[in-house]
């Protein structure tokens, strides 16, 4: 599933009114409201702080705010942004500040929905995974073999280590660990030791494995 990595803040202006949209990661109800009033203390002297947020890998809480804007014209298409786009754990806050010309109901909708859009856009979002790390030990000979089938598999070796024989840790996502293990064991003619490590949250970013 898609998560909010690292957070971010997007603006767009519609008719002199400026849409602010701050994005973060929630990992509750709670984080998702200390968030919000946050922001409402930060910027105080806007006219609305309109908010909508996702829990829950199964989007178990969702909640919504108008803050003063008419109903059904800012919290609610914020949080069909978010579902639309399948994002998890997400907290956004759109503050306006009111340049003086009424955009609609029509104008309203597509003016925080854009903002949401844009404030994810100058965020990080990536893919939470479950994976398990196999952690192999080969000799010098099969190393090529298995270096190449991680290569086409797209499958990211997280350390290696050089001694007499060659220990790799490779992560595997959860549904692929009997093929994985089964084709180890043919690339290598059963030369290969696997163990295998925990069950973890994992996801890639810019090339590298980050646990979740």
């Amino acid at each position: 599933m898609k998560i909010v990595y690292e957070g971010g803040e997007g603006e767009i202006v519609e008719k002199k009114s400026r849409f602010i949209a701050t994005v973060r990661p929630v990992k509750s109800e709670e984080e998702a409201v200390t968030f919000i009033n946050e922001m409402k203390k930060k910027y105080w002297d806007a006219r609305h702080n309109c908010s909508a947020f996702v829990v829950g890998d199964n989007n178990e809480v969702t909640r919504c705010s108008d803050d003063g804007e008419p109903s059904q014209t800012a919290g609610r298409p914020m949080l069909d942004v978010l579902l639309k786009e399948d994002i998890h754990n997400v907290a956004v806050v759109v503050t306006r500040y009111f340049g003086g010309v009424l955009l609609g109901t029509g104008g309203l909708v597509r003016a925080y929905q854009g903002a949401t859009k844009e404030g994810l856009a100058q965020s990080t979002v990536i893919e939470k995974n479950k994976g398990v790390l196999f952690n192999i030990g080969i000799d010098y000979n099969g190393l090529g073999k298995l270096q190449y089938y991680f290569a086409q598999n797209n499958l990211t070796i997280t350390n290696s280590i050089y001694e007499a024989d060659v220990k790799l840790e490779v992560m595997v996502p959860i549904d692929l660990k009997d093929k994985v293990n089964k084709d180890i064991i043919e690339q290598t003619n059963g030369v290969a030791k696997i163990e295998f490590g925990d069950v973890i949250d994992y996801g890639i970013y810019e090339g590298e494995i980050i646990n979740l």
